[in-house]
């Protein structure tokens, strides 16, 4: 109910004329789009598991009784002659000689039947895989809610970071001005020349020109978050979170492996169609043993509904295959070639869950590096930068020393991003390959 009233407001706030940006954290944005009625592929896996268990009530209706009731009143008339019937009797009345055609004369029946399995193990066993594809199903939805929760993920961290783009390209423009001002100052006290107020203006320029692409990639990252969660792509987002360090608490390569092996969703499912293909297989195999039904059938039988007697029927049928040209050979070597087939999926699967763990674990450990190194090369640019001003001011350096300082001050500024997103986006990977996204997100 939570994740519908989300979606729900979600849907009205975008709908409505006079709408305040929709105020975003990730972890709203993971919940509105693993909601029933959020991205797409979760609404799909949802029907997945609904179409599960209708085979599953399919497999379980032929181990349950079948009651049928029937009701015929016929009037016809018959050629008996048509039927084999050659009366050739003596004539014992005169002028009498027997018909071969009677009728027309009228029939009723009114019956209930009911046929029952006694015992089948082909279909018991049909009915176990059915309920194993259920829980298949289920977890493949639970894998769809990590994969798009992974998708939302990335996308919020994109558009957080081409927002602190923009933050970045407007410090930089405000540095220009300031850079350009100072010029100005200095050259209109004698100690500045012109081409140091022509080389700042060229640098406000190129700052400028970095905004307008920074707004137009913040632009495009927050149209590709409102499709990841599948809301309405007028919707203006104000994203709560911002990019920043966050701590990773320690952890092993077999212990993100044991917890990858006993989260992912994804290997459930797959563990899940090995055995509904096992059970399948086997199914197919008891197809060679003899079944046993009971039948029976009760109603009234005659000409009218005022002369009727009651009938009935009952009886046991016994089914024992002896050959059918081979069907059930080739249907079983089919269902043992399918078994298979998943065993080894299964086994690839655990193979790239721990390539998918040892890559991202990797990947974080390089991104703690790169946080630190950015972080120190931001602080020196600064400090750079700062002297660099003071000693144009003093007119013991001139303008492009300040010009330099101030490129290595906006690259040193683009690293640190670089480096907070990266690192951000290893975290967020780390926990997609050990199947925990949607707890890894507060």
């Amino acid at each position: 109910m939570t994740r519908t009233w989300l979606v729900m407001l979600a849907s009205s706030l975008a709908l409505a004329q006079d709408r305040a940006p929709l105020e975003l954290s990730m972890k709203r944005a993971v919940e509105i789009a693993t909601s029933p009625e959020g991205n797409t592929n979760v609404q799909l896996a949802g029907e997945s598991v609904r179409q599960a268990q209708a085979r599953s009530g399919e497999a379980r209706a032929a181990l349950l009784p079948d009651l049928e009731g029937a009701f015929s009143d016929r009037n016809l008339t018959a050629n008996l002659a048509a039927y084999g019937f050659k009366f050739q009797l003596p004539v014992l009345i005169p002028g009498f000689s027997f018909p071969t055609f009677v009728g027309p004369f009228s029939t009723m029946d009114a019956r209930v039947s009911a046929t029952q399995t006694v015992f089948d193990f082909s279909s018991i066993r049909r009915y176990q895989a059915s309920k194993v594809g259920v829980t298949a199903a289920k977890s493949d939805a639970s894998s769809t809610d990590e994969q798009v929760a992974g998708r939302v993920a990335h996308a919020y961290l994109a558009a957080v970071k081409a927002e602190t783009d923009v933050e970045t390209a407007e410090a930089n423009v405000a540095l220009s001005e300031a850079v350009e001002k100072q010029a100005e100052q200095l050259k209109e006290a004698g100690t500045g020349t012109g081409i140091e107020i022509t080389r700042a203006r060229v640098q406000l320029s190129n700052d400028r020109q970095q905004l307008l692409v920074a707004r137009n990639n913040r632009r495009r990252a927050h149209l590709d978050l409102l499709r990841a969660m599948d809301m309405r792509l007028d919707t203006e987002l104000r994203l709560t979170d911002k990019l920043s360090y966050v701590a990773v608490d320690p952890i092993t390569i077999e212990q993100a492996k044991a917890q990858a092996l006993h989260d992912r969703p994804d290997l459930r499912a797959q563990r899940d169609r090995e055995d509904n293909s096992r059970l399948s297989a086997s199914a197919t195999k008891m197809e060679r043993l003899p079944s046993v039904s009971a039948f029976g059938d009760y109603g009234d039988n005659g000409p009218s509904f005022s002369n009727t007697v009651p009938t009935r029927t009952i009886g046991i049928s016994v089914r024992v295959p002896i050959f059918d040209g081979g069907r059930k050979e080739a249907r079983r070597a089919e269902s043992d070639s399918q078994y298979r087939s998943e065993t080894i999926r299964t086994n690839d699967l655990k193979e790239q869950i721990e390539l998918d763990v040892r890559l991202a674990l990797d990947s974080l450990s390089s991104a703690e590096e790169e946080v630190k190194v950015a972080q120190e090369g931001l602080e020196l640019a600064q400090n750079e930068l700062t002297q660099a001003r003071r000693r144009y001011d003093a007119g013991v350096a001139i303008n492009l020393e300040v010009t330099d300082a101030q490129t290595r001050l906006e690259r040193a500024r683009e690293n640190q991003t670089a480096a907070l997103y990266n690192h951000n986006l290893a975290r967020i990977d780390l926990a997609q390959a050990m199947g925990t996204v949607r707890r890894a997100i507060q």
